[in-house]
């Protein structure tokens, strides 16, 4: 969570900060804030609205630099105020207080020793004025602050507990920013007699596109147009390293809206487009479309484990169907922040398949090294980002081409996954000799197919609509499925919670016997995925048991189910049943649900209240 941006330049670069703030607003939006080497000393405009407020603070004040870090933050320590917002300032313990501030920090992470160390600064005369963790790093470089800035954050970085991503810069050295990452992503960006930090190349589109990765432990010191970079070596010394300058054509992310209204639906509109795109370099089955080696690595496996969070983990969910049914071979799917903070069984013979949008997602990370130091090696990613840290660690990736995703809320990213391990049960399934040519040629055509497929959901949109209005003034829903589909519903649950506020769960149908009936009444709308699959007919069964409750069901029905609209029984017809693939083809008039519901409620559907798109904490 968390941007960062930071410049040292010969132009003005407060521009730059303020725009690159803009692209990474999807990392949180609870605060923002810039700070600028200016006049001879340290000058900051913060805000709790949004980077469009900050500009006009910025303006006002006009801010104007060669030398500057800024930040958008999800609030972690500290409640959304302006004493929490980064940029934070350290003048130095009170007897060196003579300016407002000598150092300037932004942050991404959370440092977990940061109790401690407040402490040890407190005694040594440093005020706090904020309740974050960051305050302490900032202290605790001007503490060891002798001259040179680059010796003092490497030397606060070794005593750092926890995942963080800083940019730093000093009164004392107006040319000069020092960055460091452990944990969270950061990259430099290398311009023309300029350097640059970010937490995303995303951020410095059209400033440069000359990109180094940092990798775990490194320091860099950036100067205008030059730097140095130290990584922490197994010893646990930082030395010199050279990191390749690659070639990254980051998009803004700040495309036009055309027609729509906002991100989100966009997106969802986007999906047919994005899943071509996904398949576009699929010509036939094959194990080398995850990677060269993946043929000889499948067949050394003898079961898969997924690693996801959020919706990620709902489209594992969905894969497990798929490589038990399709490939036969045994699946578990783990939510990634508990996997590693439980005693589990490790089998050396394990595809560990980790699913993220970003590739940054910190808890999948940490889950993905886990695994690996239990001795499961063959490791490969579902992911959208080509030069994300997840893509590097793993040893096979399919890249899916949902290209970028604005809205906090995952929609295309979640379909494109799906296609992405859809490919991987095919793939899995014919190094086992579960898969006949004819079958493959089916799979394959199904694929091609689905485009026009999911536009054809799209244009139930008018009646996804007229749903809406009455779902606006709920205040709980529950969404049932079955089998394949009831991770579609789990999917649409969350959609709802996210932009609308309502709360929803999902549960299988077969459960609602178990419990969940209880709260069923005529002001629960019971929302129902419906295909025409071997379950259908004991899904008839359970909506019985809701509509004797006087519950009021919703239900996307296949045309062929014979469910028909009547009393307390609202009935939106598919377009056509998709088989092994038909919950990427339910799940999109969940998400159209969820987002006109939340329009009709007036919520803020891009940027939900307390979320961020990308978890870089843990």
């Amino acid at each position: 969570m968390c941007g960062i941006v930071g410049a040292v330049s010969a132009r003005n670069i407060v521009p730059i900060l303020v725009q690159g703030l803009q692209r990474l607003e999807y990392r949180g939006y609870d605060s923002c804030g810039v700070a600028v080497h200016q006049d001879g000393g340290l000058r900051r405009a913060r805000s709790t609205a949004r980077v469009a407020e900050l500009q006009m603070q910025v303006d006002a004040e006009h801010l104007v630099a060669g030398t500057g870090i800024a930040h958008t933050r999800w609030a972690t320590h500290g409640a959304p105020a302006v004493a929490n917002a980064h940029p934070h300032f350290s003048p130095g313990p009170i007897a060196a207080s003579d300016a407002p501030g000598r150092i300037a920090l932004v942050h991404n992470g959370i440092i977990e020793n940061y109790e401690e160390l407040r402490a040890e600064l407190q005694a040594k005369g440093f005020t706090f004025t904020s309740q974050t963790d960051t305050e302490v790093i900032a202290h605790l470089v001007a503490h060891l602050y002798q001259g040179d800035l680059f010796e003092a954050v490497q030397q606060a970085v070794s005593r750092l507990k926890g995942a963080y991503a800083i940019a730093v810069f000093c009164r004392d050295e107006p040319h000069r920013v020092v960055g460091a990452r452990a944990g969270s992503p950061l990259v430099l960006g290398v311009g023309n007699g300029e350097t640059f930090l970010a937490s995303d190349a995303m951020a410095l589109a059209g400033v440069t596109d000359r990109i180094v990765y940092l990798e775990e432990g490194d320091v860099v010191d950036v100067q205008m147009g030059k730097h140095w970079i130290v990584g922490r070596q197994a010893d646990g010394s930082l030395r010199p390293v050279d990191r390749t300058v690659r070639i990254v054509q980051a998009h803004s992310g700040a495309a036009e809206l055309g027609p729509y209204r906002h991100y989100m639906q966009k997106e969802i509109f986007e999906q047919p487009k994005a899943i071509a795109d996904t398949l576009d370099a699929v010509a036939g089955i094959s194990p080398e479309l995850f990677g060269d080696g993946a043929y000889s690595a499948f067949k050394n496996i003898d079961q898969v484990l997924i690693l996801a969070c959020g919706t990620s983990y709902y489209a594992g969910c969905a894969a497990r169907y798929w490589l038990e049914g399709i490939a036969g071979v045994p699946t578990n799917v783990e939510i990634a922040s508990e996997y590693r903070y439980r005693d589990s069984v490790p089998n050396p013979r394990t595809l560990v398949v980790t699913i993220t949008q970003s590739g940054e997602t910190a808890d999948t990370l940490a889950a993905l090294k886990h695994a690996r130091a239990l001795g499961m090696q063959t490791t490969l990613t579902v992911c959208n980002v080509a030069t994300s840290a997840m893509v590097r660690e793993c040893r096979f990736a399919y890249l899916t081409r949902a290209g970028v995703e604005v809205g906090v809320a995952s929609t295309k990213a979640f379909t494109t996954q799906l296609v992405g391990l859809f490919l991987l049960a095919l793939a899995l399934a014919q190094v086992r000799g579960r898969l006949t040519d004819a079958q493959e040629a089916a799979h394959l055509k199904a694929l091609r197919h689905l485009p026009t497929a999911v536009a054809a959901v799209l244009a139930l949109e008018p009646q996804i609509v007229a749903w809406s209005q009455a779902f606006a003034s709920k205040e709980n829903a529950l969404f049932l499925g079955r089998g394949l589909h009831y991770p579609v519903a789990l999917e649409g649950a969350l959609k709802l919670k996210e932009i609308s506020y309502i709360h929803a769960e999902a549960y299988p149908a077969g459960e609602l016997k178990h419990g969940p009936l209880a709260l069923v009444t005529s002001s629960m709308p019971v929302v129902t995925i419906a295909p025409n699959d071997q379950l259908l007919e004991k899904l008839k069964s359970n909506m019985q048991e809701v509509r004797a409750r006087g519950g009021e069901l919703y239900v996307f029905a296949d045309a062929d189910t014979r469910i028909e609209s009547g009393p307390g029984e609202h009935v939106i017809r598919m377009p056509e049943h998709y088989g092994a693939l038909s919950p990427i083809l339910h799940v999109v008039p969940l998400q159209l649900l969820a987002y006109h519901t939340a329009v009709a409620r007036g919520t803020d559907v891009d940027k939900p209240r307390n979320l961020a798109k990308s978890v870089t904490v843990e």
